[in-house]
């Protein structure tokens, strides 16, 4: 049996309808291609879901171990908080 990486931390980005439809799909992308091309400390998981349940505050994602939703984002904010944590030190 192979071992099981865990990463530090999760990003996981809402990718269902209404959300995909404002821009949950290209965060996805986009984030994804971010943590794979910057090298840090913190290992990062970027996954996409179907749905949140929070359709009205689309698009949203969310960081887990911290707990940080962000709704209604832009790429940019998403961006500036993967860079922040990346920057952090074990």
């Amino acid at each position: 049996m192979g071992k099981f990486e865990v990463p530090d931390k999760v990003l996981y980005v809402c990718t269902g309808s209404k959300c995909g439809k404002r821009g949950g799909k290209d965060t996805y992308k986009m984030a994804s291609s971010f943590v794979k091309h910057n090298k840090s400390n913190v290992d990062i998981e970027v996954i996409r879901i179907e749905c949140t349940d929070r359709c009205k505050f689309a698009p949203v994602c969310n960081m887990q171990p911290e707990n940080i939703w962000l709704k209604e984002y832009s790429e940019k904010e998403v961006l500036r908080m993967l860079a922040n944590l990346m920057q952090q030190q074990d």
